[in-house]
């Protein structure tokens, strides 16, 4: 009865103490072994694992891929066009004795307060370098790039490696809003502006040519048409002068009858001439008398 009750003690004494020197490293973890603080060794294999009793602790780190908001930081681009950025990093422990190493005991929450810092240094260098356009146009992933390859760097050193970095909402602050859409109703209105001129500008051109080009060709026709008409008259004068020359008499009383024709138009009441004109021969009798 004293054997069994002195041997229990020591059974549980010996198992609560192979108990507390065994411990399992999960495959979403890795595990640091410490001793008085120092850091003896590094479980990064899942499995069983051991250490020494009231000695040693195990200090456990998440070895999955971890995110990190980055709340609205104001940033000012280069055309002084204030923007508020809200970001987003995806991160991972790297090398866990260096990462206690650079944090101590404050653990996750040490380093991510050291990751803002850093995140938003970078965000705050790389976006203050550019445009707002650029910030908010197709160059964005590069800008994004440019925050990781930085934060990268500068990371290193906690043990951390920066997966991704990735911009949520790019936006005017509240009180620059209303400023920043009537100086863009201002430059649209000034560009439509400019290109009515443009537009006037280039109408009266064409008004111009076309004005231009309509003396052109009405010179034209004019001048053609009198060329024309010149030929057509030294083409009459001539059958004139070949009829005149073949029947001079017959040619003598056309003129005349022409002549009548034109002077005693209706609304001639009345003609004052001697009757021994020549213009009355045709009209004369054998007696010497106007025919009626």
């Amino acid at each position: 009865m004293r054997k069994s009750t002195f041997l229990l003690p020591v059974v549980v004494v010996a198992l609560v103490v192979a108990l507390s020197s065994v411990f399992i490293v999960d495959e979403r973890e890795r595990a640091l072994v410490l001793q008085f603080g120092r850091v003896v060794s590094v479980k990064e294999e899942p499995g069983l694992a051991f250490k020494i009793p009231l000695i040693q602790e195990v200090v456990r780190y998440d070895d999955r891929i971890l995110s990190r908001e980055v709340g609205p930081l104001e940033i000012t681009p280069l055309d002084d066009r204030r923007l508020v950025v809200d970001a987003f990093a995806r991160y991972r422990i790297l090398d866990v004795r260096q990462f206690r190493q650079a944090v101590g005991a404050g653990g996750i929450a040490t380093a991510e307060s050291r990751l803002d810092s850093i995140l938003r240094a970078q965000t705050r260098e790389i976006l203050g370098s550019v445009s707002s356009d650029d910030i908010l146009s197709s160059d964005r992933a590069t800008l994004m790039l440019r925050i990781r390859n930085g934060a990268i760097s500068r990371t290193r050193s906690l043990g951390l490696e920066i997966v991704d970095v990735r911009l949520k909402r790019t936006d005017l602050p509240q009180a620059n809003l209303q400023a920043t859409f009537a100086r863009m109703r201002a430059e649209r209105e000034r560009e439509a502006a400019d290109e009515i001129a443009r537009g006037e500008e280039a109408a009266q051109r064409v008004r111009a040519q076309a004005d231009r080009t309509q003396v052109e060709i009405v010179s034209q026709a004019q001048k053609e048409a009198e060329i024309v008409r010149g030929e057509a008259d030294a083409q009459r004068n001539a059958i004139f002068a070949e009829a005149y020359g073949r029947d001079t008499e017959f040619f003598e009383f056309y003129r005349s009858l022409t002549a009548y024709g034109r002077a005693l138009q209706e609304g001639n009441s009345s003609m004052v001439m001697s009757p021994d004109s020549e213009f009355f021969n045709y009209l004369k009798s054998s007696e010497g008398r106007v025919q009626e």
